[in-house]
């Protein structure tokens, strides 16, 4: 594992920490690769049962990496999640529509798949990219000080790109989530079915840790099979469908704010996405 992910074993669960405390663990490529590494490890180890997707520091991450030192838009990776093209020297749509259908839907798309139980244990805030990284895992247990938010509509944007609002918390509300790009607390996202549990900050890793051994006393088979089945009767209700239909709208929004602006974020950064969805 490179420095930006942490991988341990702890009885039956896998723990795979994203270590980027500094920059609230921003997700950039690099964060990408090491969390798939870390996956497929978890995959390939008999003893592990259930995996714990943890974030280092105050924060469980606070999106992708649009403006750290670290930032690597602009570095080439071993390609896993799909075929497309190296982005790296190509530009405008075929730059980023390649980029993001591998480090981003593609990815989280990857690691939905992990024929494990994974559990988000989550802090602080998670936003953005940060949703992807949590949504995509089966279950989510929040400290009472996490808020979670998609801010991205100030960007002209519809939503991040693993696009699984209106599964995750019903149609209605996630107009109004997007529409408004506020923060939603852990209870009230409890209350939309967006997470499974919230527990006292002081007590959050020992929660999420008897969930985990919990689980992990089930059969193996069992809970791959299970969570398949689950994950498939999700895609009928058209998560899968819908997320490739709103990922062309978000490239056609990228695309515009390039056009029209000095760049494809229209001029947002971390700061100003984090500060305007504070109230």
């Amino acid at each position: 594992m490179t420095d930006v992910v942490h991988y341990e074993r702890r009885g039956a669960a896998a723990v795979v920490t994203m270590n980027r405390p500094d920059y609230r663990n921003a997700q950039n490529s690099a964060m990408t690769y090491a969390l798939d590494d870390a996956f497929y490890r978890a995959a390939a180890d008999d003893d592990v049962k259930v995996v714990v997707l943890a974030g280092a520091g105050k924060h469980f991450s606070a999106g992708h990496d649009i403006g750290t030192p670290g930032r690597d838009v602009d570095s080439s990776f071993d390609r896993r999640a799909g075929l497309w093209w190296d982005h790296v020297g190509k530009e405008g749509v075929e730059n980023r529509y390649a980029r993001e259908s591998e480090v981003y839907l593609g990815m989280c798309r990857r690691w939905r798949e992990l024929p494990k139980p994974t559990i988000a244990m989550v802090q602080g805030a998670c936003i953005a990219g940060g949703l992807m990284l949590a949504w995509c895992c089966d279950l989510i247990v929040a400290s009472d000080d996490a808020f979670f938010a998609d801010p991205v509509v100030r960007m002209g944007i519809p939503g991040v790109e693993y696009f699984a609002h209106p599964w995750v918390m019903g149609p209605r509300f996630a107009k109004e989530f997007l529409f408004t790009g506020d923060r939603v607390g852990a209870e009230r996202a409890l209350a939309l079915g967006m997470i499974n549990r919230v527990v006292p900050r002081a007590e959050l890793e020992t929660e999420t840790f008897a969930l985990a051994e919990k689980i992990g006393a089930m059969p193996r088979l069992g809970l791959a099979l299970t969570k398949k089945a689950v994950n498939q009767a999700e895609d009928l209700m058209g998560l899968r469908a819908g997320m490739d239909s709103v990922f062309g709208l978000h490239h056609a929004a990228h695309a515009h704010n390039a056009e029209v602006g000095r760049d494809s974020l229209a001029g947002q950064n971390a700061r100003t996405l984090r500060d305007e969805g504070k109230h």
